[in-house]
Parts: C-alpha cells; sequence; structure tokens
C-alpha cells in the first residue's frame, strides 16, 4: 500500500530528473526495489516520503549515468502521406498540452543537473527547502540558491526573461 500510495510522486521526479519515460520507469522501479529492501532501516528521523524521494533521486541520478554509457542509436522516419485527417476536435488542445510538456522536459533537460534536481524535488515532489537539503546532503542556502538559479536558467530556456516581467514569478499551481 505504501509503494501505491507514492509511486505516482517517484515516477514523476525521476521522470523530470531523467527526461524520458523509459528511463525513468527503470529508475522508478529500482527505486522501488531499494524502498522494499530498506524499509528495515528506515528510523523515522526525517519522513516516509521525503526519505523515498531520496532514494527516487538516487535511482534517477544512477540512471542518467548508465545512460551516459550506452551507445545511442538514431532511426530515420520518413513520412511520405502528407494527409492527416483530425477526427478529434479537441486533439489540438491536448496536442499543445503535450508540446509546452516537451518544451519543459527539453528545458529541463538543459539545466545543470544539481539544479535540474532541486527544482524538480521542490515543483514535482512538493518538498520544502528543509526536506530538499536532507534528501540532497546540502545545507537549507544551497538548495535556496540551486532552486532560484534553476528556476531563471528555466526561464532563459523557455524564453522568459524573469527579470522583465511585471509580476514577481510565483510557485505553479500544477507540478511540471
Amino acid at each position: 500500500m505504501l509503494l501505491r500510495r507514492h509511486y505516482d510522486r517517484i515516477f514523476a521526479v525521476c521522470r523530470r530528473v531523467i527526461g524520458h519515460d523509459a528511463d525513468a520507469a527503470d529508475a522508478a522501479q529500482e527505486a522501488m526495489i531499494a524502498i522494499v529492501r530498506g524499509l528495515a532501516k528506515f528510523d523515522g528521523r526525517s519522513s516516509f516520503s521525503t526519505w523515498t524521494y531520496r532514494i527516487a533521486t538516487n535511482a534517477s541520478l544512477d540512471e542518467l549515468r548508465r545512460r551516459q554509457r550506452r551507445p545511442v542509436s538514431h532511426l530515420v522516419h520518413k513520412d511520405n502521406d502528407n494527409h492527416v485527417e483530425i477526427a478529434d476536435p479537441q486533439s489540438t488542445t491536448r496536442i499543445d498540452g503535450i508540446g509546452d510538456h516537451m518544451l519543459i522536459d527539453s528545458a529541463l533537460a538543459a539545466l545543470p543537473e544539481d539544479f535540474r534536481v532541486a527544482v524538480v524535488l521542490r515543483d514535482v515532489g512538493d518538498l520544502d527547502y528543509a526536506e530538499i537539503a536532507e534528501v540532497l546532503g546540502v545545507p537549507v542556502g544551497t538548495v535556496k540558491s540551486r532552486i532560484a538559479r534553476g528556476r531563471a536558467a528555466l526561464a532563459a530556456n523557455l524564453g522568459q526573461d524573469s527579470r522583465n516581467q511585471s509580476n514577481p514569478p510565483q510557485r505553479p499551481t500544477t507540478a511540471l
């Protein structure tokens, strides 16, 4: 029951840290296995969710390292049929949403790993600064700095200059 309760958030963190669904699924699975194996070691000094995010973050970073060692193959697909029939008139809205998610994923992937992890844990995992500091093993000030710098870089990657916005940046109402 604990695993079911936390899986979606763990996968979301893995997905945003890694940027690829299949690799994120692998990392989430590895995290779940590590959680089950480590349950006896959980001592309650931190909340269970903080502990699981630490495991998920480590599994994601391990998966990124494994991915760097794998050879990359590129497939070329040529589409000779230019005729496209839209059967669902609402699909354009959903496709635009997918495009937005792809832009965010691309912008996140361009961030340095330490910034990306901190931003994901805050904005996707909804952890507070102290919990993120505990997960990453760094001081709270470092977490705040990484999140601020990561968000600024993310805004720049998305083509927004946060210094020129008339309203101060606010915490997103939905997860990345």
